[in-house]
């Protein structure tokens, strides 16, 4: 299947009521096939190997998508907030490739010498009466995405999923047009996280109308789920914390939203806590997920929440947890030796299923000879089969030989009235190989030495940090996860002679 049938099934049963809504244009699902068809028609006369999708959330996005899976051809969208040199190098991947960019990201390229064309021109052009291109191509083995790593900790590289994989995902967790009347999406994550994608193809599969927020701020936010009568949302950790902190201040009234699922990196408890005080008729919901799954493979429930809210002893521990495995996903931890490990023990996460890719472009696949994914993820499944993360591998601390997980002094640093938020790395030590050091942000008066006092109450020694700063932020990517490469370099620099 091509996930342009998704689109052409929605169209097919649409009452051509908006399905789409990006600032002032609000296009019906027909109206979105239509110019997905005269997007692809463009594409196969320039002969496009790819089109690449340069900007923010804007009807460019959905119209990019479909359009290029009509044409056959992947679609490509890059972080726009990457540097000159970054858009550039990408962008070379793809010689052949047809760019849309906005305002600003077209400006940057045309200096750099880079044809690329301006978004609202683009959509204009597709909203025209030129025709449409002849129906799509069903091979579910072709490319429909490539989706950048942020490129944090080593190069960007590119994860292909094809049409079966994001297929898989979608059927096997999503029911056809089973939106009530009236359900609405908000989308304020990024459209080059894999989450972007996820947002819109399950909700236009489910009819659920779909409103995107072109840029996050918790205000504007807030402001656009009440006029707009949003039921239904996704956020990334950051987002939910100053939403949280938007509505502690008095910034208006909560929104009365049906659903609100939070994911991407891990959340910390005590702001889950505080969106369920402020959400106390929604159905919460955490996903977790990777970019080579198609997006999630785990959730914990609607259910689950409402018994942590309830003061179940057992479901607040689980709250900390991802929740249980999709139906049609496996899940199995390993050892250092490849060998599962019983429920309780911390191992690498491995996931297998029709919507796992496990492939990047360019390079062998990841999977291995029976289908499994090893995601570099830590963690560990309870006796009830929820499933815990502790942090990506390559996190791990290594002090005197003992393998130390940051998640775990996180938590216990985490739990101090005056800490708002942490991040525990690992420093060069001559003689323990590393040593644990933390930086804090502060919600109240706190000194290192309290810090450390603190942990050392409720950790072993070798899990003690030995340095403690704080800072009045730590380092976050646009999709909420921690830059814990550039908390060590602010770490290093701190402990550097002048």
């Amino acid at each position: 299947m091509n996930i342009a049938s998704l689109l052409e099934m929605a169209a097919s049963a649409s009452a051509g009521d908006p399905a789409v809504v990006a600032g002032p244009a609000r296009i019906s699902t027909p109206e979105l096939l239509e110019r997905a068809g005269r997007a692809a028609a463009g594409l196969r006369t320039a002969s496009a190997t790819a089109l690449m999708h340069i900007g923010s959330n804007h009807l460019s996005f959905p119209i990019g998508l479909f359009g290029a899976a009509w044409a056959g051809v992947p679609f490509v969208p890059l972080n726009y907030r990457l540097a000159d040199e970054q858009l550039t190098a990408l962008i070379g991947n793809h010689p052949g490739a047809v760019v849309v960019a906005d305002d600003e990201a077209a400006g940057r390229l045309a200096g750099l010498g880079i044809d690329a064309r301006r978004r609202d021109d683009w959509v204009a052009a597709c909203a025209g009466d030129g025709p449409t291109s002849d129906r799509f191509d069903d091979d579910p083995d072709a490319t429909a995405l490539l989706l950048y790593t942020s490129g944090t900790t080593a190069t960007p590289k590119a994860v292909v999923l094809r049409h079966r994989h994001l297929a898989a995902y979608i059927l096997g967790s999503v029911e056809f047009l089973s939106a009530a009347p009236g359900e609405t999406a908000l989308v304020s994550v990024p459209p080059y996280h894999i989450a972007g994608v996820a947002n819109l193809l399950t909700n236009l599969y489910r009819g659920r109308r779909i409103v995107y927020l072109e840029s996050f701020s918790a205000a504007g936010w807030l402001e656009t789920a009440r006029t707009e009568a949003v039921t239904h949302v996704l956020v990334v950790p950051t987002m939910l914390a100053r939403i949280v902190e938007e509505l502690d201040r008095g910034g208006g009234p909560a929104p009365a939203l049906q659903s609100l699922s939070y994911g991407g990196a891990k959340t910390s408890r005590r702001v889950v806590e505080r969106a369920l005080d402020h959400f106390p008729g929604t159905d919460f919901v955490n996903a977790y997920g990777l970019t080579e799954t198609s997006s999630t493979i785990a959730v914990l429930g609607p259910e689950d929440h409402r018994a942590a809210r309830a003061g179940d002893p057992a479901a607040l521990v689980r709250l900390e947890s991802a929740g249980r495995v999709l139906p049609g996903v496996e899940v199995c931890i390993r050892g250092a030796d490849g060998l599962p490990l019983p429920a309780g023990e911390v191992g690498e996460i491995c996931v297998r299923g029709e919507q796992i890719s496990g492939e990047y472009l360019g390079r062998a696949p990841a999977l291995d000879a029976d289908g499994w994914f090893p995601t570099r993820d830590l963690g560990w499944l309870d006796a009830d089969g929820y499933l815990f993360i502790q942090g990506r591998g390559d996190d791990t601390i290594i002090r005197g030989g003992e393998n130390i997980a940051p998640a775990e002094i996180e938590a216990v640093l985490a739990e101090h009235p005056a800490v708002a938020d942490v991040a525990v790395v690992g420093l060069p030590d001559e003689e323990w190989g590393q040593r644990i050091a933390a930086a804090v942000v502060a919600a109240g008066k706190v000194t290192p030495e309290d810090l450390i006092g603190w942990a050392r109450g409720r950790l072993r020694g070798s899990k003690t940090p030995e340095v403690v700063v704080v800072r009045e932020q730590l380092p976050y990517s646009d999709t909420g996860k921690l830059l814990r490469r550039a908390v060590l370099a602010d770490l290093l620099g701190e402990r550097s002679p002048a």
